[in-house]
């Protein structure tokens, strides 16, 4: 399920003399996406997969004349999983500077792979996108607020997987296949992953872990493996689009946590399939942090999708006074605090609205959370 508001930001990029990347995780309908811009049978498209040997191949003697020849009258030129050719940053640039009057797009499922090997050598020649599965904002605008509100419960265990939210009652088998056939084929292809075994345990244990602050240490403990390889493997699922990270926020005051972490998922749905757990949210003692987990992860596609630059934090101190989210940007701060269950509502914590009297604090709950997500 592709929404409109997708292909109309990436239609907008096009034809402005710039290469196109799009990168996101694997099944967030970036094939797809394409397709509905450029159908198969376009004559003036073309589409290779980075994936095909024949394809490599052919990159790694390319010029530009012999891909002009290759192309013959087609315009636009698509590279699905750019990342798998060797040396992708450089092809691309020669194709960018020597064919400007080719529409190039290249989509790639892992930043360590794609972005990071064409940051450089297409500096100033590039827009890039992220795909994400489905947001908050874009089911709205598929069957309004009032169904999406109602459906909170099943995002928060299920997700928003494009396949996911199109297949009702084949959730589990969707995330079983896309948590065991694809979530690690982008980790163990890269040469230094060597111990697939120990890589499932520090997913596991993130994933019991999240809306927590979490140590390096301990997580080589529970893992069996050192807080180095702990380290580097969270980059690589950062860089696959699987969790991301948030660092505590200090400014002022001396017992607050300066170096600590937070990890969340991106889609609650995989974090679920991690564990093997699908229990209604009614039934769960986890509820809490599946919501923390959904609030945090959906105002990251927000922020992204209206291109808002704004640092994100979480605060805590030594004492364990804390809260969940905290935004800053242009100078000013915003607290925002995660409440699934009905109840009592948190209230700033009063060393927090001492220290930082201007910053405005807000409690995020179902009843509430189109205001923080539209």
């Amino acid at each position: 399920m592709i929404t409109r508001s997708k292909v109309e930001q990436l239609r907008k990029a096009i034809k402005k003399g710039k290469a196109i990347i799009l990168t996101g995780a694997r099944q967030t309908g970036k094939t797809s996406l394409l397709r509905m811009l450029f159908p198969p049978n376009e004559e003036n498209v073309l589409s290779l997969i980075g994936d095909n040997l024949d394809v490599q191949k052919l990159f790694e003697s390319l010029t530009a004349e012999r891909l002009q020849a290759y192309l013959g009258k087609k315009n636009v030129l698509i590279i699905d999983e750019a990342q798998r050719i060797p040396d992708i940053g450089l092809r691309l640039k020669l194709i960018t500077d020597q064919l400007p009057n080719v529409q190039l797009i290249a989509t790639g499922s892992s930043s360590f792979e794609l972005a990071n090997k064409v940051n450089e050598p297409l500096t100033g020649r590039k827009r890039e996108f992220h795909l994400y599965p489905l947001s908050f904002s874009e089911m709205v605008d598929h069957h309004g607020l009032l169904t999406e509100k109602r459906l909170l419960p099943h995002r928060l265990v299920f997700g928003s997987y494009p396949e996911v939210v199109t297949h009702g009652g084949d959730e589990k088998d969707i995330l079983r296949e896309i948590s065991d056939s694809y979530l690690y084929k982008d980790i163990l292809s890269w040469e230094q992953i060597q111990k697939p075994e120990k890589l499932t345990r520090l997913l596991q244990a993130l994933a019991l872990q999240v809306g927590s602050q979490v140590s390096y240490s301990e997580l080589a403990r529970l893992c069996g493996l050192d807080s180095k390889t702990v380290e580097k493997y969270l980059t690589v699922l950062e860089q696959t689009y699987i969790v991301f990270r948030l660092s505590s926020f200090s400014r002022n005051a001396r017992n607050e946590l300066k170096n600590s972490r937070k990890i969340y998922f991106y889609d609650n749905g995989i974090r679920n399939a991690i564990l093997a757990n699908f229990s209604l949210i009614e039934t769960r003692s986890d509820a809490g942090n599946l919501w923390e987990n959904y609030v945090v992860s959906e105002r990251k596609k927000y922020l992204d999708a209206r291109n808002r630059w704004v640092n994100s934090f979480f605060w805590r101190t030594k004492e364990q006074n804390e809260i969940d989210l905290i935004e800053e940007s242009d100078g000013t701060l915003s607290a925002f605090e995660c409440k699934y269950s009905a109840g009592k509502l948190p209230r700033v914590p009063g060393l927090f609205r001492s220290t930082y009297p201007d910053a405005v604090f807000t409690v995020i709950t179902p009843e509430n959370v189109e205001e923080f997500l539209l």
